[in-house]
């Protein structure tokens, strides 16, 4: 039902669209006078347009409440999602657990890695070098 709404909703959306352009721009529009000349004449199309406008523009608030009301009864629990959360820390890895090195073995010069600080993130590779 969900998604069958939200479809009416999106072809409701552009028939709005597309009435609201087809309207002159010469803020003849919302109900400005009337003439009893009928639907054949400009004043009577644009007397069209505008119910159009109403009808439709109604319309799709009505369907944007209805679809917020049934997003929310859809809902699962009440509480906030705090998948995203980044208030935690990260996890450490334990300190007996080997450094990996981003460089690989082969990467290495032959002498950096006995010479290299145990919390070198770079695995021996330093600025001086």
């Amino acid at each position: 039902m969900f998604v069958f709404l939200t479809v009416v909703q999106a072809i409701v959306a552009a028939l709005l669209v597309g009435v609201i352009l087809m309207q002159k721009s010469e803020g003849g529009g919302l109900g400005v006078g009337g003439s009893p000349t009928g639907l054949i004449s400009a004043r009577g199309a644009a007397d069209l347009l505008t119910r159009m406008t109403a009808v439709l523009a109604t319309l799709f608030v009505v369907l944007s409440v209805a679809l917020a009301a049934m997003a929310v009864g859809s809902s699962n629990s009440g509480a906030i999602d705090d998948s995203l959360n980044r208030s935690q820390p990260a996890p450490v890895a334990p300190a007996d657990a080997p450094a990996a090195n981003p460089l690989g073995a082969a990467a290495q010069p032959s002498g950096a890695a006995s010479s290299a600080p145990a919390n070198d993130p770079l695995g021996g590779a330093s600025a001086s070098q």
